[in-house]
């Protein structure tokens, strides 16, 4: 299940002192494996000191470039991150699994007006997203709300300014820089009075389909807050986080038994016996069953599983619907199992 493939690297392109993009080659037999949707994420699994490490980044160039590329920013204390920034080079090669992920945008023969707010990083998939809508029809317009530092520390800058002259009646962008003021741009962070200024007051005659949300939790909290206080409804209102607050495992604390687990991945049944204190895929990881999985934090989608028996509970759910909860799904990394016998299925989602 956790299929990962040995891609070069063919570029490795500073974006700011403390970013780069990664562009990989993808051989003529894998080019069916790694097509993509725009906004998905691929995960890079490498080893560091006996340790292996698996990262989930989002896809930046558009589906129809013919590139795989992710933005990757040096993060304090970061492993993978610094490494990339520091020492990968061109004709290196890295472990890279299929395209994945939910945040998307999926094109239609209508037009769509469609907003982003990003803050960092969470520019990556918006990148692809933003390019994608604005070449699949010749009325898309698209709105960039960004937040950074400054402009030296804005990821893709010169790439959204290459997209401003190409698209200048489609593509707008209102920068946000919480450390210097310039012009045309606002000082402070992405909050409720910039989501306001951005729907009554810069684009307030402009009927917005769908809005995409990208960075930090408490930016999307805030912005989704505010979208849905301005009567836009939750179904119009995707997002992606790039960090999760941390949330206390309770659940656990009142957990006191076992359960008999039946796993499913690539038609083969495991069997395994754990302590409902535990978590589904740490028991199945340290198993040595071939499940997939990424961040283990519950930000991306990898370990999505179905339940064919029994109850499991998950400490936080930031990703599926209501009604996909309803169907089953869950976040394998996040879900205690609450019944003596719990059975699920990774090929089933």
């Amino acid at each position: 299940m956790s299929d990962f493939h040995a891609l070069k690297i063919s570029s490795v392109d500073a974006l700011t002192q403390n970013s780069v993009a990664l562009s990989f080659e993808i051989p003529e037999d894998k080019t069916e494996a790694f097509q993509f949707e725009a906004g998905q994420y691929i995960t890079i699994k490498h080893g560091v000191n006996g340790q292996e490490l698996r990262r989930a980044y989002s896809i930046s160039s558009a589906p129809s470039s013919g590139k795989l590329t992710v933005g990757i920013k040096k993060m304090t204390n970061g492993t993978f991150s610094v490494y990339a920034n520091e020492q990968l080079k061109a004709g290196d090669v890295l472990e890279v699994m299929p395209p994945e992920g939910r945040f998307v945008f999926e094109q239609t023969s209508s037009a769509k007006n469609v907003a982003a707010f990003a803050a960092g990083s969470g520019i990556t998939p918006i990148m692809s997203i933003a390019q994608t809508v604005l070449e699949s029809h010749s009325e898309n317009q698209f709105v960039l709300v960004f937040g950074n530092q400054s402009a030296e520390e804005t990821m893709y800058l010169h790439e959204i300014q290459e997209l401003q002259r190409k698209y200048s009646d489609r593509f707008f962008v209102q920068h946000v820089y919480s450390r210097a003021q310039e012009e045309n741009a606002l000082f402070g962070r992405i909050e409720t009075s910039t989501v306001n200024f951005i729907l009554k007051n810069k684009f307030k005659d402009t009927s917005f389909d769908a809005f995409y949300l990208c960075g930090p939790e408490e930016m999307i909290n805030t912005v989704s807050d505010t979208l849905q206080k301005n009567g836009i409804s939750e179904e119009r209102i995707l997002f992606e986080l790039f960090t999760s607050s941390d949330t206390e495992d309770t659940l656990a604390e009142a957990l006191d038994g076992k359960t008999k687990v039946e796993v499913i991945v690539d038609d083969e049944t495991f069997s395994i016996t754990m302590d409902q204190k535990e978590l589904v895929l740490d028991v199945v990881l340290k198993e040595n069953i071939d499940a997939p999985y990424s961040c283990q934090g519950g930000v991306c989608s990898s370990c999505i599983a179905r339940i064919k028996e029994g109850k499991a509970e998950m400490v936080k759910n930031q990703i599926l619907t209501d009604g996909e909860v309803a169907e089953g799904l869950i976040l394998t990394c996040q879900a205690h199992p609450v019944t003596p016998t719990l059975k699920v299925d990774y090929d089933d989602v």
